[in-house]
């Protein structure tokens, strides 16, 4: 019996180091997505799984995910969503978790990596002159759920821009 519960026991503590060193050596990282950018005026639509938050989510009628996928696009600072594009990369650029993969005046690809277990998101924001706003799409590579993380990191830039300045 003693011999089960410390076979038990040192499972339970191999497990989560064997994961904590997998992401530190960046095997959960995935594959980056070859088809993100800006299409005819829509990113990509989100994920089917609940990984993922679309500010076009609603422009996808026979998407499993348009509504629960469903965030508000970034109101433009302003009136200006180029400046807009401008403000998110510099919050941005201060962020240890960011990196900006691509950067234009209107349209920012970024990449977000967790701290322990180095998972990454990719995150597109688009000036939308039309609509007057920064549509947003943001993305998990890897696994079926998020809990919620993009969509919180996306409230959070849009606290900040709020923010004065």
């Amino acid at each position: 019996m003693r011999r089960r519960v410390r076979a038990l026991a040192a499972l339970a503590l191999a497990l989560p180091l064997a994961l904590l060193a997998a992401g530190q050596a960046g095997l959960l990282r995935g594959a980056a997505p070859t088809d993100l950018g800006v299409r005819d005026g829509w990113l990509k639509p989100p994920s089917a799984t609940p990984n993922s938050v679309s500010s076009q989510s609603a422009r996808h009628p026979g998407h499993p995910r348009r509504i629960d996928a469903h965030v508000d696009p970034l109101p433009a600072t302003d009136g200006d969503a180029r400046a807009t594009i401008a403000r998110l990369a510099a919050l941005l650029a201060a962020r240890a978790d960011a990196r900006i993969v691509e950067r234009r005046d209107d349209y920012l690809r970024v990449e977000f990596t967790t701290r322990w277990l180095r998972f990454v998101d990719d995150a597109e924001f688009w000036a939308d002159a039309d609509a007057g706003a920064v549509q947003v799409r943001s993305a998990s590579r890897l696994g079926r759920r998020d809990f919620g993380a993009n969509r919180a990191r996306i409230e959070v830039l849009r606290r900040q821009l709020a923010a004065p300045r």
